[in-house]
């Protein structure tokens, strides 16, 4: 390439002469404006070559495109223990991981979301498919059980989605985001699969440690009965569906004036609406809702409250009661649900949602007003890998499939709200190997291999002449527990001191005397390996 540099250089500083030959000369104007076009078309070949920016390029903006982060290593390291404490509930409960694409087919996830469609980011055309990034990871499932032929498994998947919504960073609602789906495929008897998904929902949250929770429960069928009982008709019960929904973030009234000024509902239907999706409790909410002799004539509500009933039975089994609140304004807007859905909040949040005025909740894009929300949510979806086995040319082959997924950033706000960071440690290093004197850089290097073939993690310093304090900062700011601490005379006499960095205790002195045969086991006790 400096050739080609070279060469380029050369044939501008001539054609920079030929110009001022011709100026002089005062030639034709267009034989000067032909010259000025060569000398342009060569400085772009330059520019071209070199990497150089274009000269009217506006200054490079160096951030994260809107909605999105970076990550420090100590955050990852919070992000880090979640995950694995997500994943450790759902392996405890016998569910394998899958992974899909990150992008769809366009037609794969479009009209499974209602109102939230819009929200997907479709990709422009590479070559005859129209593809869009995945907006959640329940659809790809249920399109990779269709395409499989898979008839049951019990599956988690933890990956990225992204969705073109208004981000409210410090609440962790952005534009690309993990998810961390637990699912039940298969046809089982009823609502075993359901509770032990709430089940899965309670052991995570609880070992995650977000604070007080409450899981919301509602049924499809019973949300679509109330919707015949009131006279709704069918074309706008999904976009009712989604108005009722809202009913977390604003006050009924709100809610209503959404029915009937946007959606064009009658208010008396509203109303009739309005006594039902007010409605909360526990399973003593049954009996309430079967004292209702209009909404009992609907054959969907009869079989919700028969389903719900079996719900309450196996989550007092599975000890989840106390967590679970039967709420009737649970919608859950998407459209593929068929049954149960539930969704997990915090009681602190929750409380503050029903006393916000309704002045302060019409305004989605105000951060400042953002709540962290729902922190988990899911339910069941009996018809989606249907609706794929079909679009193949196939028999329906409905497997019914129900599950939950945990919004991680959302988790991860509120962990890290808790957390001073200073406390936290980025790394897994438990042992960081120092020398006393200037120099013994090969010598701190053997320890640590010692160290690295017997499973524990170690770190030294890379220079050959270390300083003492330097050493000891490094533990400190990497809160690093044990040190290995060898000097000349430590090396001549075949020992070590291990020393104990995170208390300050003088009677330590400069750590206790081992035997170098004897390091690595010393150290695994006291690490309790």
């Amino acid at each position: 390439m400096s050739g080609t540099v070279e060469q380029l250089q050369a044939q501008i500083k001539d054609q920079g002469a030929a110009i001022r030959q011709l100026k002089a000369a005062q030639a034709p104007a267009d034989d000067v404006q032909a010259a000025l076009t060569l000398m342009q078309d060569l400085k772009e070949r330059l520019r071209i070559e070199t990497g150089a920016p274009p000269a009217d390029a506006k200054k490079l903006v160096l951030k994260t495109p809107k909605g999105t982060r970076d990550y420090t290593a100590k955050e990852m390291s919070v992000r880090s223990d979640i995950f694995q404490a997500i994943t450790s509930v759902f392996e405890r409960h016998g569910a394998v991981t899958i992974d899909t694409p990150v992008f769809e087919l366009k037609e794969i996830l479009m009209g499974k979301y209602g109102e939230d469609s819009k929200l997907i980011y479709d990709l422009a055309d590479q070559g005859g498919e129209l593809c869009s990034l995945r907006y959640d990871l329940t659809v790809p499932f249920a399109r990779y059980v269709a395409m499989n032929g898979v008839s049951n498994i019990k599956r988690y998947h933890i990956a990225k989605v992204y969705r073109r919504d208004q981000p409210a960073m410090t609440k962790g609602r952005m534009r690309e985001f993990f998810q961390c789906d637990y699912d039940i495929a298969g046809a089982y008897d009823v609502m075993v699969a359901d509770a032990e998904c709430v089940r899965v929902a309670v052991e995570v949250l609880s070992k995650v440690d977000v604070g007080a929770f409450v899981i919301k429960i509602n049924h499809r069928m019973l949300l679509d009965a109330v919707f015949e009982t009131a006279g709704v008709e069918e074309e706008k019960v999904r976009a009712i569906s989604s108005a009722v929904d809202k009913l977390d973030k604003q006050s009924w009234a709100d809610v209503r004036l959404e029915m009937t000024e946007e959606k064009g509902l009658d208010g008396a239907v509203a109303d009739r609406i309005g006594e039902f999706v007010q409605l909360r409790g526990g399973a003593e909410l049954l009996d309430q809702l079967q004292s209702m002799p209009d909404l009992m004539r609907s054959e969907k509500a009869q079989q919700g409250v028969r389903e719900m009933q079996a719900f309450f039975k196996y989550a007092e089994i599975y000890g989840v009661l106390d967590r679970i609140s039967f709420d009737m304004s649970l919608a859950r807007g998407l459209d593929y649900y068929t049954g149960i859905i539930y969704e997990a909040v915090l009681v602190e949040e929750e409380e503050k949602s029903r006393t916000k005025s309704p002045a302060k909740s019409r305004n989605p894009s105000d951060e400042s007003q953002a709540r962290v929300g729902s922190i988990a949510a899911g339910g069941r979806y009996d018809k989606l890998v249907g609706m794929f086995a079909e679009s193949r040319g196939k028999k329906a082959a409905d497997v019914p499939c129900v599950g939950i997924s945990f919004g991680v950033e959302r988790i991860y706000s509120v962990v890290m709200s808790r957390m001073r960071e200073q406390q936290i440690k980025a790394n897994r290093t438990q042992v960081y190997v120092i020398s006393a004197h200037s120099g013994l850089l090969e010598e701190r290097m053997r320890i640590a291999t010692e160290l690295w073939d017997a499973g524990i993690a170690a770190e030294f310093m890379y220079k050959a002449k270390a300083k003492l304090q330097a050493q000891f900062k490094v533990c400190d700011d990497e809160r690093i527990p044990w040190a290995v601490i060898i000097g000349q005379s430590e090396v001549d006499d075949g020992v070590v001191l291990v020393k104990n960095m995170a208390v300050r205790d003088e009677s330590q002195g400069n750590g206790v005397r081992v035997k170098r045969v004897d390091m690595v086991a010393e150290l695994k006790q006291r690490l309790g390996q």
